[in-house]
């Protein structure tokens, strides 16, 4: 099975190509959704972050109060890896264990879709690394639109993740974004003919 993983910055437009490889039938794993389980009660992540930030971060309904857990990790680098030491770990356990199942299950090509793909050090899951980028300035101008962002908290969420340039430096396809809707469709369009035309010539090979 042939594993690509997307990535990119807030308001990049991963969410669309994901979209396109589950119009084809082709297994979609989304790294936030799976982050969101390890917070689950009665988990090990559960059990560490309550004892590594404390039990105000547990909302009445017993599950982790993200936006308390938040306040106490935003802006503060150290604590934020505290949070991601034990996040992380989680997250690529329950990813392993799905790109096993679709394996399992026969399929041909599978995407990892994870925004935090390369600061986590999960390339080694995948075959290849999709990223989509947009300049930053235009990331900021649709984050005010989506989300309702000022330009000042847009720009600050943005300068907190890794750079177009890094990114593209480590990644194998690169999808701009910098246009409208449909240039990015045809830009997918190309992305995912060129796979065809890689896998056929491993293939071929074989």
């Amino acid at each position: 099975m042939h594993v690509i993983g997307l990535t990119g910055g807030i308001a990049s437009g991963k969410s669309t190509v994901t979209s396109f490889f589950r119009e084809r039938g082709i297994p979609v794993i989304d790294a936030d959704q799976l982050g969101h389980r390890t917070y689950d009660p009665g988990t090990e992540t559960f059990r560490k972050v309550v004892e590594t930030f404390g039990s105000d971060v547990v909302a009445p309904d017993g599950t982790i109060d993200r936006k308390v857990l938040g306040s106490k990790v935003f802006g503060k680098p150290e604590e934020l890896k505290k949070l991601t030491d034990i996040v992380w770990p989680g997250i690529r356990r329950l990813a392993s264990e799905r790109l096993a199942e679709f394996e399992t299950a026969g399929n041909q090509i599978a995407v990892l879709e994870a925004a935090v793909l390369l600061e986590a050090g999960w390339e080694d899951l995948v075959d290849e690394i999709w990223v989509v980028v947009v300049d930053p300035e235009i990331a900021v101008q649709r984050l005010a639109a989506r989300n309702g962002l000022d330009a000042e908290a847009a720009r600050a969420r943005i300068a907190s993740q890794l750079s177009n340039d890094e990114r593209i430096r480590r990644g194998h396809v690169i999808i701009e974004n910098n246009g409208t809707l449909e240039e990015l469709h045809g830009r997918i369009q190309q992305a995912w003919e060129a796979l065809q035309k890689r896998l056929q010539r491993t293939a071929g090979r074989n």
